[in-house]
């Protein structure tokens, strides 16, 4: 470890959001809104999402999150900040993908947020991946995600975790627009097989897997390492 590094460990839970999450999740989203909209990229509306936007996500069990526990933020004394947001579905924009793009080959990113604490440390990268391996083990051989037309940083972090452009739709009333894709089996080339046997095929089940996903941080005086708890380790969130 460097020595300019505290051995200070935050425990991350990625778990289903539950409808006592949804203020500190839409505290989150706003949060993320502002902050691109400050950098004048209009991914998502300036002051977040109303709430009957993100509720629906929820109740459905697709919305989910990075819990920090006792170390999370919380928000008008109650509401806890997750460390980050992620919607995984099966919903493909019509607008965007078309019937010729096959839209049942794929699960669809959406909301992904992480918390500016939590900012530079991989978390985007490992939710990603976990939301591929669903993708994977239900045998849909594509995750798929768009983001906003004009943000050349976005789309360049995507293309760093693996996605290729397929292509940008231009529409006057839409934000979004650049249509991203990449092999949901690319998770798991760099998954350690060795651990109790290494990935289920669809339909069958996994042991658990209690490697951290996350590394610690790299570099940086007083940065807390950080731990996911079996981030790719729950059946249930995996082959639901």
């Amino acid at each position: 470890m460097p020595a300019n590094t505290l051995d200070l460990v935050t425990e991350l839970t990625l778990r289903r959001a539950t409808p006592a999450d949804l203020p500190g999740v839409l505290v989150l989203l706003a949060r993320t809104a502002g902050w691109l909209n400050g950098l004048g990229v209009r991914q998502w509306p300036a002051a977040g999402f109303p709430a009957e936007r993100i509720a629906p996500l929820v109740g459905e069990g697709v919305m989910y999150l990075l819990d920090a526990g006792e170390d999370a933020e919380t928000v008008d004394g109650a509401a806890r900040v997750p460390a980050a947001t992620i919607a995984v579905d099966g919903h493909a924009d019509a607008e965007f993908w078309t019937p010729r793009d096959r839209p049942g080959d794929a699960l669809y990113v959406h909301k992904l947020a992480v918390h500016r604490a939590f900012s530079g440390q991989g978390l985007g990268e490992a939710l990603l991946d976990w939301a591929g391996l669903r993708a994977a083990v239900q045998g849909r051989p594509y995750l798929r995600l768009d983001c906003a037309k004009d943000n050349a940083r976005l789309q360049a972090y995507y293309r760093g975790a693996g996605f290729r452009h397929v292509r940008t739709v231009d529409l006057p009333h839409r934000a979004s627009g650049a249509l991203f894709e990449r092999d949901a089996c690319a998770v798991l080339s760099g998954w350690d097989r060795s651990e109790q046997g290494g990935p289920a095929r669809p339909g069958q089940r996994r042991q658990e897997r209690r490697v951290p996903l996350v590394p610690a941080p790299r570099g940086g005086h007083g940065t807390q390492q950080l731990r996911v708890l079996d981030i790719t380790a729950h059946n249930e969130l995996i082959e639901c």
